[in-house]
């Protein structure tokens, strides 16, 4: 059980850290704020490839994938696109700590939706 918790938890955050932070290119963080560009949606979409990624070898259903990347992807979205919709009222400046607190409050509701997801693979597999 300890090496399939691992095994997901670090997947999950390693994919995180790629997909937030390498594979994102401007047009994609520019379209986060609208519903009709397609940087939000492709964003999402990395997310949840990159999810299955980890989710496959760690050997959990493909129900039980096939929900969990669906649920990830939209509420990936929904947070990043919540994020942006505020962030476009308020100054960009890192300087600022309204810009920071707005940055831990979407990394933290991705961890949260993480520790969901591991929950319920857990649940899946047998292990929790």
């Amino acid at each position: 059980m300890e090496t399939f918790t691992l095994f997901v938890l670090v997947g999950l955050q390693a994919k995180h850290f790629v997909a937030d932070y390498l594979l994102q290119p401007r047009w994609m963080i520019a379209g986060k704020a609208s519903f009709a560009r397609p940087g939000g949606y492709a964003h999402a979409a990395i997310h949840a490839l990159g999810s299955f990624l980890v989710l496959v070898p760690a050997g959990v259903s493909a129900a039980m994938i096939a929900g969990l990347i669906i649920a990830e992807a939209v509420a990936h979205y929904m947070i990043d696109y919540a994020k942006a919709r505020w962030s476009l009222a308020r100054p960009f400046d890192p300087a600022r700590k309204s810009y920071w607190a707005a940055h831990g409050a979407d990394q933290f509701m991705h961890q949260l939706t993480y520790a969901l997801m591991l929950f319920l693979a857990m649940r899946d597999v047998g292990a929790a």
